[in-house]
């Protein structure tokens, strides 16, 4: 079942002779469930892109349709719910919320949204991310790898239809980095949830189902890895 499907979406920034195409006539789907990595080099739009799939940019035209709905076509409000209920960012740098422990960080995204908390999830999300002795901890109490493992929690404590990460183990060490990608894998696996990581490891990448490489704002290669 497709979850998401990406129509002629191009971003433009800047007038003139200053103008950047980030992206130009992006096209491309996929399917519930599915693990792709996006590769390129810098300044090849593939950031860009993961924030508009996020909700946190605007294209210039197309569509991005997350399981049906065209989230360029919300309004703000409407968007921002959207955004908290179905796409789970993860970004290089945790974004937590420093005077809230690894429990408020992780639900956090319920408490926006005035949510009940479902306390069997959170327990198994914390326990399968190895936090289970640190929910009282705050941040500065975390190492590099557990804050990441922190904000992968608050990506999947909603069950989004989308888990979005952009360089998730760019500011960790290789140890950490294999942790936090078999973590990763396994929300893929065990939760069913379809992952798009934007990365520029090679290592990382070749543990996807498909790899999109992107170069100038366009779609190069579009390959499956395994079927």
């Amino acid at each position: 079942m497709e979850i998401l499907k990406v129509q002629n979406l191009s971003k433009v920034y800047g007038k003139g002779d200053t103008q950047i195409k980030a992206l130009d006539n992006i096209n491309f789907n996929v399917e519930k469930g599915e693990f792709v990595a996006i590769v390129g080099p810098s300044g090849s739009g593939k950031s860009t892109l993961l924030h508009i799939l996020g909700g946190v940019d605007t294209p210039n035209s197309g569509q991005v349709l997350v399981d049906g709905t065209d989230i360029c076509a919300l309004d703000q409000t409407k968007l921002a719910i959207f955004r908290r209920r179905q796409i789970g960012l993860i970004y290089q740098f945790y974004n937590l919320i420093p005077i809230l422990n690894v429990e408020e960080n992780i639900t956090l995204p319920l408490l926006l949204d005035e949510r009940s908390l479902d306390e069997a999830h959170l327990k198994e999300i914390v326990a399968t991310l190895g936090l289970a002795d640190r929910v009282r901890h705050l941040p500065n109490q975390l190492s590099g790898g557990q804050q990441q493992r922190v904000s992968i929690g608050r990506a999947l404590i909603n069950n989004p239809a989308l888990v979005l990460a952009d360089e998730p183990t760019g500011n960790l060490d290789s140890n950490n980095a294999k942790e936090i990608m078999s973590l990763l894998k396994l929300s893929n696996q065990r939760y069913h949830q379809t992952l798009i990581v934007v990365t520029h490891d090679r290592d990382i990448a070749m543990q996807a189902d498909r790899i999109i490489t992107f170069g100038d704002g366009h779609i190069v290669r579009d390959e499956a890895v395994r079927g």
